[in-house]
């Protein structure tokens, strides 16, 4: 039987949300210009943790940037721990751009607004209430069961989920990390899909650098390094890297063709061909919306983000500068992209890499899924589960590194035209309340039924 087959649902939905809204309010936003202070939002789970008798450990990686850790023990019998992970830090959010305040987390017409609400407080709120239900049942659990809220993953985890695995591996060592980002409803060709993650792209960022010949702005300079790197620059917008299917993705791509309907599920499955897939995608794709995920999804990219050159605007640099966004596929190196990167912007022009993370990736085949298969059958029985993997990098990266298998589930259920992606570090961020409660059954019958054996 499970342990929490009698709890009052109504009453631990407040107690989430409650806990929901205070962490929105306190605007742990990190960003270059502001005090970050994710230590804030670790010492309010730390409270509600003691309150339940827990021993939660705060740790501050440098002063302000707290990460908390605190731990339901088991008798093991069940397996390896099982690792809750939330990151504590937002975005910026601009209130002029917003049609409600983004840190107020008031709800209208059903809706929560606020900075966090799907990126990534939801999962937070959701995890720390579903440790603070197991922890007060005092039932004995088969497996431990961690829940850490960490700082800095809106800035590489360095100061948070990287400085942990890192300092403290046994406080966060764990067998599975559930975590950001699946588990939310994606509405296609009129069904419902649940996509789940188990893999995310690797990063490598570059500084491409232009040389040339300095000297006066009153004079024509056919060797100004700034059109050599401009030029470079558009060609990485305007052409895209080579085609690779993974077997993430095309396992993604299968199901969805599987449970549309002709013509799109040809065009779906026409994605998986690499003399089709950049024409299906400019031209016939089905859904704009999702033509940008796929994009990613079967191509390493590069973005131009930055420019530098010059210190006058009467004298022509020597060098000019561009930084690079660069996300890789699962098996792709370092090394490959800049090849792809080389082709595109030809030999005059140096590559540096700044930092590189290989793409994390967990197995398909694993009990977990079906686990979650069972979970989501249960919570909307008209669901269909599909395999992702999101171009952007998570707190998987620090937990795969000391051994975790990595799922993304952060259950919400969103109504039809809604795209969850669109909230992502974008405006007027929110989640409907009623999905949000949804979001706590669900990922509470999950680890339930892991610590529960």
């Amino acid at each position: 039987m499970k342990i929490l087959h009698d709890v009052d649902w109504g009453k631990a939905e407040e107690e989430a949300l409650d806990l929901f809204v205070s962490l929105i309010r306190l605007r742990t936003v990190n960003a270059p210009d502001v005090e970050i202070r994710e230590v804030d939002a670790a010492s309010l789970l730390a409270e509600r943790f003691r309150a339940a008798g827990l021993e939660p450990t705060v740790l501050e990686s440098a002063p302000g940037r707290g990460n908390v850790v605190v731990r339901v023990f088991g008798d093991g019998t069940g397996g390896d721990p099982i690792l809750l992970s939330g990151h504590l830090d937002v975005v910026p959010a601009d209130r002029a751009t917003w049609k409600q305040d983004p840190f107020a987390a008031e709800v209208h017409d059903g809706w929560l607004w606020g900075r966090g609400t799907i990126d990534m407080l939801n999962m937070v709120a959701m995890s720390a209430v579903v440790t603070l239900l197991l922890a007060r049942k005092g039932a004995r659990l088969k497996r431990d069961l961690i829940f850490a809220g960490v700082a800095d993953e809106e800035a590489g985890c360095e100061q948070g989920s990287l400085w942990l695995a890192r300092n403290h591996p046994d406080l966060v060592r764990s067998e599975y990390a559930i975590s950001e980002i699946g588990g939310f409803t994606l509405h296609s060709g009129g069904k419902r899909f649940y996509p789940v993650q188990v893999a995310e792209k690797g990063i490598c960022w570059l500084t491409l650098t232009a040389r040339g010949t300095p000297g006066h702005g009153s004079l024509p300079n056919k060797d100004n390094p700034i059109p050599k790197l401009a030029r470079a620059a558009a060609r990485l917008a305007e052409k895209r890297l080579p085609v690779h299917v993974t077997p993430v993705v095309e396992g993604q791509v299968r199901t969805l063709a599987e449970h549309n309907k002709a013509p799109n599920s040809w065009v779906l499955r026409g994605l998986l061909n690499p003399l089709l897939c950049d024409h299906l995608l400019d031209h016939v794709f089905p859904e704009p919306n999702l033509a940008a995920t796929f994009d990613a999804a079967l191509h390493n990219t590069a973005n131009p983000t930055m420019l530098r050159a010059g210190q006058k605007v009467n004298q022509v640099p020597a060098e000019a500068s561009l930084q690079v966004d660069g996300r890789l596929l699962p098996g792709q190196t370092a090394d490959d992209f800049v090849r792809e990167v080389r082709a595109v912007v030809g030999d005059d022009i140096e590559i540096h890499v700044d930092r590189s993370m290989e793409a994390t990736q967990t197995s398909w085949d694993d009990p977990m899924q079906h686990r979650i298969r069972e979970v989501l059958g249960r919570h909307d029985p008209d669901g269909i589960m599909v395999r992702t993997m999101i171009p952007g990098f998570t707190d998987a990266k620090a937990w795969s590194s000391i051994g975790a298998k990595c799922w993304g589930f952060s259950p919400v259920k969103l109504p039809e035209g809604v795209a969850f992606s669109a909230m992502f570090h974008g405006n007027d961020e929110r989640i409907p309340v009623e999905g949000f409660r949804w979001g706590l059954r669900a990922l509470a019958d999950l680890v339930d039924g892991l610590v529960a054996g």
